[in-house]
């Protein structure tokens, strides 16, 4: 399948990493307030669309475990980066495994003396970043035994949580690298908290849409294109095949406009979203179903977050996937200025994103 290409109108590769960045949060954010709660109690706070937008919210919202691990992914993607440029190899997972134990010192978990002490960072400065907001216990769990898991020899094997898939969009916004690259760090990331096969194809396939939308591809081409990937996988988990394909299937050109399944239809059709190709299909379909053609961008943003977080299971994460999907395909420009005014530490993520921009494009 080809890629188009990049036209003048296209948001710049800077524009794409900090919409990215920014529209996972703030899909995120809004999720986190409403993360816990069944679509009878959402409708029953905020009225019979549900959640739709910050101003519905008594005093803001701040963002989740989500937007923290994401950034660090990113923060463990720098210093790999960082190194190559001075012609040094680093192990690109290491570095990751080490960003994750900083996160993990965030949530005040200690490791065994056996494990790695990490040098502090920049990031590492930020007090927002020391609040615990409902982390997965997988991702706890997988970080506070000090080994360091792996494809081969993973920790939690069993678990298949969307802790992976909601961290592992940066992987997709590194210029220069190709697919499999992409796929083999996300992949890689994945297993150092989650063992079961779905929950690194999950986030590597996330990874691998990403990539596909900053080389200027349509989302639905981009995940198609992430389906067949995995389908040709020799070990394809086939709730994950199955997930996607049905995402794509509900949002087939050839429905009516408008045709977007009810939130109890939806958790009927692609699941809840606790666990990791649930929430990918959640959030792709969020984005897919909205898409009407020629709508004003920030209007889309609006409406596929709304739909991805409104109902009964894992809110922020489907939002925040939905919030990376738009903001890697239109930029940070066609994010929701009242929204952005609300999201909690702007700068922060803003500054992951310009040192990950300074760091890859110069």
């Amino acid at each position: 399948m080809s890629v188009p290409p990049v036209t003048s109108s296209a948001p710049t590769p800077q524009s794409r990493i900090l919409g990215c960045l920014l529209g996972g949060a703030l899909g995120d954010s809004l999720g986190y307030a409403v993360e816990f709660d069944p679509i009878d109690t959402i409708r029953a706070r905020f009225g019979a669309e549900g959640l739709t937008s910050f101003g519905q919210l008594d005093g803001g919202s701040h963002f989740s475990d989500d937007t923290q691990m994401t950034l660090y992914t990113v923060d463990g993607l720098l210093e790999a980066l960082e190194w190559a440029n001075d012609g040094v190899a680093a192990d690109e997972t290491a570095c990751l495994w080490l960003a994750y134990l900083r996160w993990l010192a965030t949530q005040g978990v200690e490791t065994p003396s056996s494990a790695p002490v990490p040098q502090p960072r920049w990031i590492d400065g930020h007090e927002v970043l020391r609040h615990r907001r409902s982390p997965g216990n997988a991702c706890l769990s997988g970080l506070s035994g000090g080994e360091m898991g792996t494809v081969a020899r993973p920790v939690n094997p069993d678990s298949k949580g969307c802790g992976t898939v909601m961290r592992s969009a940066p992987f997709g916004l590194i210029p220069h690298i190709g697919e499999a690259a992409v796929y083999k760090l996300s992949a890689g990331a994945a297993s150092l908290t989650h063992g079961h096969p779905s929950a690194r194809q999950s986030a590597a396939a996330f990874s691998v849409l990403i990539h596909r939308i900053m080389a200027g591809a349509e989302v639905r081409d981009a995940a198609q294109h992430a389906l067949e990937v995995v389908e040709n996988l020799p070990d394809a988990d086939p709730d994950l095949v199955k997930r996607l394909r049905r995402a794509l299937e509900l949002t087939a050109r050839e429905l009516p406009a408008g045709a977007a399944l009810s939130p109890e239809e939806l958790v009927g059709q692609l699941g809840e979203g606790w666990v990791a190709e649930e929430a990918l299909a959640v959030g792709l379909y969020a984005v897919l179903a909205t898409d009407a053609g020629g709508q004003d961008p920030a209007a889309h943003f609006r409406k596929a977050v709304a739909l991805a977080l409104n109902h009964s299971g894992d809110s922020d994460s489907t939002a925040s996937i939905a919030g990376n999907i738009l903001g890697a395909r239109y930029g940070e420009e066609a994010l929701p200025a009242d929204w952005l005014a609300e999201l909690e530490a702007p700068e922060l993520i803003r500054g992951m994103g310009e040192r990950l921009i300074a760091v890859t494009l110069g």
